[in-house]
């Protein structure tokens, strides 16, 4: 295994556990962990925040980064089989 793969191995662990931490802390319908932080307050005015508009940006480009690092780790990986 080359150390290409282990260091990419070791990043989408890193951005996978990041990516459930972002998840959870949204706000869902009824609220959500994000209300510990001061979320509530700002959905009270009617609008979605900013931090909560930074936490949806933050989320997705962690989510394409994630699809980005499985996509190269499959190439990798068939190209390393002799594919």
């Amino acid at each position: 295994m080359s150390l290409l793969t282990i260091g990419l191995q070791v990043l989408l662990l890193l951005i996978s556990v990041l990516l459930i931490l972002l998840i959870l802390l949204h706000k869902g319908r009824g609220g959500g962990m994000s209300d510990m932080f001061g979320g509530g307050v700002t959905s009270s005015l009617g609008s979605s925040g900013v931090a909560e508009r930074n936490l949806t940006r933050l989320t997705v480009v962690l989510g394409i980064v994630w699809g980005l690092i499985i996509v190269s780790l499959a190439l990798l990986i068939q190209v390393n089989s002799g594919w």
